[in-house]
């Protein structure tokens, strides 16, 4: 009888992250892990330590998000001296050029919002937006790449699995969650990568489908036959066929569904950026029902070493309106208590404005949790800009702390085991 190929997931779904592949043999705990796909595709993925109905959404700001410009420090003389050209004026006061007027947030400290960031001021009025100021970490690394996988594995090297894969894999007693962890992309983020837990990945909706036939027709009465049959003939349950014939099953529940979710009309209206695109398919998934746990959605574009003012306006309006947008879907349908989303920066940018009118690698920068459960408000002191490091930030607040406050008081697991110590919580989810 003629053997049945093995075909890969990732050949299954274009740019989905493959839990299979051609291996002669295939590691125990991943079988064990796959021979229940299946099974739990339809049950809540929720055990012990992770309460099913909340949400967690990660937006990343690749490039290095200048967060002086961000969140404005218009009562110091200093800002104004270390950013003579592209400093925000004050509110009240006339702008200069292109830097526009800041959006206030705290007179009394004199603080406030880029111009651009009308999205988010309303966020703040309304109480849904916490801002955290100078958050970085330790002996900071000015490299994209080296910060970037430091705030991914919330681990000094930036070595080992992703904070959001450790979180799975502690809470789930060592078994994957079908589409527990969704990356809107078509790379999954380090951050989402666990020993067992792997995200599903993908750039859009219509290419997270079944593509097979595209690379080689041969392969499409194979996956038929498994999708129909739920078996392949003459198939030991433990082989690496059925692993994979169980792995498609999962994959085709996934796409079926995921495309079926973002295909709906969205409840109220949105911008029109590629942020708001994501984070409307977050939107429509939650909508859906899905037993999803976190999201993550990525805008890049932050790096300004020349010509700042222009590009940033329009990067951080893109920002603000999208998480507007956001929430207000999440209004609309009812959901809005279920969900919190973070926005960060893999770090600042540096004090003084460089030649270019543009601005160099930095340390610490604000980040931001967005949601009706968040204590809004100012959180932290604004570093000093005469007390530097190296001409840098000096980071009032351990990124950790923040993932230590998400992980315990929003989804409500062991903060240690996950991040690998104790961090001082920020309090920013109220009870």
């Amino acid at each position: 009888m003629h053997e049945p190929v093995a075909h890969s997931r990732r050949i299954f779904i274009r740019n989905g992250v493959a839990l299979a592949s051609l291996a002669t043999t295939i590691p125990a705990f991943i079988q064990e892990s796959a021979f229940g796909l299946v099974q739990q595709a339809s049950a809540n993925p929720g055990q012990a330590g992770i309460p099913g109905e909340r949400v967690l959404v990660v937006v990343q700001m690749g490039g290095g998000n200048d967060g002086l410009n961000t969140v404005v420090p218009y009562g110091s003389a200093d800002y104004y001296s270390a950013r003579p050209t592209i400093g925000i004026q004050a509110p009240g006061g006339q702008a200069r050029g292109q830097a526009g007027v800041a959006l206030e947030l705290d007179r009394k400290i004199g603080i406030g919002l880029h111009p651009s960031l009308r999205g988010m001021k309303e966020l703040f009025d309304d109480g849904q937006l916490a801002v955290l100021q100078g958050v970085g970490y330790p002996n900071p690394n000015r490299s994209h790449f080296t910060s970037m996988d430091i705030w991914h594995t919330a681990q000094p090297g930036g070595r080992g699995d992703g904070w959001i894969g450790r979180y799975f894999d502690n809470t789930c007693n060592g078994t994957p969650v079908p589409e527990g962890a969704i990356n809107i992309g078509s790379t999954a983020p380090l951050a989402m990568l666990g020993k067992v837990q792997k995200p599903v990945s993908f750039e859009s909706a219509d290419l997270f489908r079944w593509t097979g036939e595209e690379v080689d027709r041969g392969m499409e009465a194979t996956y038929q036959a498994i999708n129909r049959a739920g078996v392949l003939p003459e198939t030991p349950d433990r082989s690496q066929a059925a692993f994979l014939m169980r792995t498609a099953l999962d994959a085709q529940v996934s796409s079926d569904r995921i495309r079926a979710a973002v295909e709906r009309r969205p409840m109220t209206s949105w911008p029109n950026s590629d942020l708001a695109r994501q984070l409307r398919m977050v939107a429509a998934m939650i909508r859906d029902g899905m037993k999803t746990r976190v999201y993550y959605a990525t805008m890049s574009g932050f790096d300004t070493h020349a010509g700042q003012l222009g590009t940033h306006a329009r990067n951080l309006q893109q920002v603000g309106d999208a998480l507007l947008a956001f929430q207000k879907e999440l209004k609309a349908q009812g959901n809005q208590d279920r969900v919190l989303t973070l926005v960060f920066s893999e770090f600042g940018r540096r004090v003084q404005q460089n030649a270019s009118g543009g601005t160099d690698h930095g340390t610490a920068a604000p980040s931001f949790v967005v949601g009706s459960r968040v204590r809004a408000g100012v959180h932290g002191n604004h570093p000093s800009l005469t007390d530097l490091d190296n001409g840098d930030l000096k980071f009032t607040q351990d990124f950790r702390g923040l993932y230590a406050a998400l992980l315990e008081d929003w989804m409500k697991a062991p903060s240690e085991k996950v991040l690998g110590g104790r961090f001082a919580k920020a309090k920013v989810v109220r009870a």
